[in-house]
C-alpha cells in the first residue's frame, strides 16, 4: 500500500481542517490506519486510528472530542475531521497503514509498516 496525506494548511485557532489519506497498490479495507503527528522539536505522537471496516476508532487525549476518524474503503481513502483546533495542534502529520483485519486499534508507531509523507497543518493563535 502506498499512502498519500493531503489537506494541511493554515488555519485560526478555533477553525477546522479536513485531511486525507489517500491509498493505492493493495485492497486497503484490509489495513487499519493510523494518524500521527510530529512538531517541531517534539517526538511523532499518535493522533488516532480506525480498523479496517470502520467500526473502531481510538483517539489520543489531547484530541478525543475534537478530532474525529472516517474511512471510505470505496474510496481508498481515511479521514481525518480536525475541528476546534488549537496552536498546539501545529504539526507535521502523517498516515500509516497495517495490515490487520482486527476489530482493534493500536497506537504505536512500531505496528504500522506503510506510512505516507506527511502534510503540515499550521494553527496561528
Amino acid at each position: 500500500v502506498q499512502l498519500q496525506a493531503s489537506g494541511g494548511g493554515l488555519v485560526q485557532a478555533g477553525g477546522s481542517l479536513r485531511l486525507s489519506c489517500a491509498a493505492s497498490g493493495h485492497t486497503f479495507s484490509s489495513y487499519a490506519v493510523g494518524w500521527f503527528r510530529q512538531a517541531p522539536g517534539k517526538e511523532r505522537m499518535f493522533v488516532g486510528g480506525i480498523n479496517w471496516s470502520g467500526g473502531t476508532t481510538s483517539y489520543a487525549d489531547s484530541v478525543k472530542g475534537r478530532f474525529n476518524i472516517s474511512r471510505d474503503n470505496a474510496k481508498n481513502t481515511v479521514f481525518l475531521q480536525m475541528n476546534s483546533l488549537k496552536p498546539e495542534d501545529t504539526a507535521v502529520y502523517h498516515c500509516a497503514a497495517r495490515f490487520s483485519k482486527s476489530g482493534m486499534v493500536v497506537g504505536g508507531e512500531r505496528y504500522y509498516s506503510m506510512w505516507g509523507q506527511g502534510t503540515l497543518v499550521t494553527v496561528s493563535s
